[in-house]
């Protein structure tokens, strides 16, 4: 009896056994996208099911979920030992978002669809075959245009996001049955009509319903016209949470790419709005409680903090001293580089974080130090202890710092309302300003958009005080008022107060202005 060769069997063997099916899909490590091919070869014998390529649990359990949707549609996999490996094998896998590539990859190796190798598989599945929304899929699929797909197949709940992701062919769908009919060529599905963006102002509260504190309101354009970080100081009751609601109102409108950014990163957190898009600048308020992870970022998997969900818009920290103290100090960073780094043994993420800072606070822990209306009974060594909370590194990032005196009840009685300056006024004198800083910024006069952000080589040149005002500064610096970083940002501000003035360089009395929104000791109010 002749033996045929062992190569000459194996090519028929291995056919009639085993089937191989390759699908796309992907994740994120914060807002990057990264591939993941799901590999899949299925043989008949013995029921088996092996997952390979570093996932956790979410993903394990995705045997779970896939093995009841396909039994749904008629498709048992108890007649097949299926071997699953994500690839690249190196990269940890999370979250339930590679379920429907490997029912797809399944479906593929076991003969039962041909998967289309240029699309991208991404969504959770139900035990009844339904699909889920995912986070994320905002940057997953910008990402994946980056990475050559050409189309993707998502959740129907994620498709008001997906409608804003240009160059790519989208397929929403509520159900696995419903994909499977498109691709098999039955019952196509429509692509997702790609959404316009149309940028708003933030309306919801009016600059008008604060009686009174004009001083503070005047803080308020300028933090709006140079995006300089303010700090509220004054008693309870004073409207400091009013006013700090209403600066969002004063900020421009987002524009397409501030607006897909901000909603990548609200995306991830699992907090897009309903319309799949943020419409105006993004305010967020977090509880004194929160944790240094919760503010900043952070966790085994990175997620953004408070910070980065304020990207564009306003972080508003009310009772600044009741925040932990390691939480306050992990702004330091971010308020600098404008991003917070996330370092892990495995892996290393950054998110964006240029929020607008606010914050508020009471002068003593009664909160009635200085306040003519009321008798503060905090001994002084409590009064100390209470502002050492916030640390001179911290307030020295703050650029305003404005004292916000009792409310004087008369603004209530003598018809101050059909005077008092609305936010749409307040906002005109906003966008001037920014108008004139956009303007040096397209001209190359300068490398940033905002006033804040200008080094001290291009404030000395485009930012020089006038003569009297250089003596101001003079003054400042020989009593020991203002540190390196503290001259800087008087010049930022005093350009900013030049802007809103219309003037060329900053003079005496915008230098003077911004000398006073520094306080450098709180213990002096």
């Amino acid at each position: 009896m002749s033996v045929k060769p062992l190569a000459s069997v194996v090519p028929e063997i291995i056919p009639s056994l085993l089937g191989l099916c390759s699908v796309r899909s992907g994740g994120l490590l914060g807002l990057e996208f990264q591939e993941v091919t799901v590999e899949v070869s299925s043989r008949r014998g013995p029921s088996y099911f092996q997952l390979a390529g570093l996932a956790e649990t979410a993903v394990r359990e995705a045997r779970v979920r896939i093995h009841s949707a396909l039994s749904g549609l008629g498709i048992t996999l108890d007649e097949y030992a299926l071997t699953v490996n994500l690839a690249p094998a190196n990269i940890r896998k999370s979250g339930s978002g590679l379920d429907l590539a490997i029912a797809m990859a399944i479906l593929g190796a076991i003969g039962e669809i041909a998967v289309p190798t240029e699309a991208l598989f991404l969504g959770e599945l139900s035990l009844d075959g339904r699909l889920r929304p995912i986070p994320g899929i905002l940057p997953l699929l910008v990402g994946a245009k980056i990475a050559g797909a050409r189309c993707a197949f998502i959740p129907e709940q994620n498709e008001a996001e997906a409608a804003h992701v240009e160059g790519l062919s989208i397929y929403a769908t509520d159900r696995l049955t419903t994909l499977l009919a498109h691709l098999r060529g039955a019952a196509p599905i429509r692509a997702v009509p790609k959404a316009s963006y149309l940028p708003q102002r933030n309306t919801q509260h009016d600059l008008a319903d604060v009686r009174g504190q004009d001083a503070a309101k005047r803080a308020l354009i300028v933090a709006g016209a140079g995006h300089h970080h303010l700090l509220l100081v004054g008693p309870p009751g004073a409207g400091k949470s009013l006013l700090a609601q209403r600066l969002v109102g004063l900020l421009p409108p987002l524009s397409a790419s501030q607006a897909l950014e901000s909603t990548s990163i609200h995306s991830v957190a699992g907090l897009v709005p309903r319309a799949g898009v943020l419409g105006t600048p993004p305010f967020r308020a977090p509880h004194h409680t929160v944790s240094e992870a919760g503010l900043v970022g952070g966790g085994s998997i990175p997620r953004p903090g408070e910070i980065s969900l304020a990207h564009h818009g306003v972080l508003f920290l009310d009772e600044l001293p009741e925040f932990r103290r390691s939480a306050l100090e992990s702004l330091r960073q971010p308020l600098e580089e404008l991003r917070v780094q996330i370092v892990r043994a495995a892996a290393r993420t950054s998110f964006p974080a240029r929020p607008l800072l606010v914050c508020a606070m009471n002068p003593c822990p009664c909160g009635n130090w200085g306040n003519p209306k009321a008798v503060c009974r905090c001994e002084k060594k409590s009064r100390l202890k209470y502002l050492s909370k916030i640390s001179g590194p911290l307030l020295d990032r703050i650029d305003l710092h404005v004292v916000v005196p009792p409310v004087d009840l008369r603004c209530w009685t003598d018809g101050e309302t059909s005077r008092a300056l609305s936010t749409m006024q307040a906002a005109a004198l906003v966008d001037r300003a920014r108008a004139r800083q956009e303007e040096r910024f397209l001209a190359r006069v300068t490398s940033a958009p905002q006033n804040s952000l200008l080094p001290l080589e291009e404030l000395e040149r485009i930012a020089t005080p006038s003569v009297d005002g250089k003596k101001l500064l003079s003054a400042a610096i020989e009593k020991n008022l203002l540190s390196a970083r503290g001259y800087v940002r008087v010049l930022r501000v005093a350009r900013t107060l030049a802007d809103l003035a219309d003037a060329d360089v900053p003079s005496a009395p915008h230098i003077a202005e911004a000398l006073r929104y520094r306080l450098s000791d709180l213990s002096s109010l």
